[in-house]
């Protein structure tokens, strides 16, 4: 989830303990994305990510 966020335009501001903070450069949007370890993102969370970031489905 990370390498897209980056893709799309999102800067990796802080990590806060297994917490990365996303801003985006055009806008002040900021997202939080937890990282534990190899984990995956349930699929819940990772489609609330996708709609606040506003990335699509397909990655675009």
């Amino acid at each position: 989830m990370s390498s897209l966020l980056k893709k799309q335009g999102w800067t990796l501001i802080r990590t806060t303990g297994s917490h990365h903070i996303f801003v985006h450069q055009d806008n002040n949007l900021r997202i939080t994305v937890p990282v534990h370890g190899n984990r995956d993102l349930k699929l819940g969370l990772q489609k609330a990510i996708m709609k606040q970031s506003g990335i699509s489905e397909n990655g675009l």
